[in-house]
């Protein structure tokens, strides 16, 4: 059966810091995640563009050259191989999309886990 998936109801659902996977298009995984006061490393994935789409809050993406803010209802697309580090200071909820498998520990804060299937 095809179903309606409310962004916000999920990421209110998620752990803080815990990426839930909330559906699957095409080799994408759609996850969604609360992060607050946290800031990644600097890491790229070589293989696959990431998508940042903010449901809720406010949060920086800092690049080598410079940092975009992202407001509630932004989206912006890191291309493949751009370095990129998420800054969230205060509560931020997410929807992230990008090709499978490319989350994992390394470049998730260790926080990512693989779903069970």
């Amino acid at each position: 059966m095809i179903r309606k998936t409310n962004l916000l109801e999920k990421a209110n659902s998620a752990a803080l810091f815990q990426y839930l996977e909330i559906g699957r298009l095409n080799n994408h995984t759609l996850s969604v995640l609360q992060v607050e006061n946290r800031t990644l490393d600097f890491h790229c994935h070589e293989n696959s563009d990431e998508l940042f789409y903010v449901i809720e809050g406010t949060f920086d993406l800092e690049f080598e050259d410079g940092l975009e803010t992202l407001n509630q209802g932004d989206m912006l697309i890191v291309p493949k191989g751009v370095r990129h580090r998420p800054v969230c200071k205060s509560l931020v909820k997410c929807l992230l999309i990008e090709l499978d498998g490319t989350l994992d520990e390394s470049n998730t804060g260790g926080t990512y886990k693989k779903p069970l299937v």
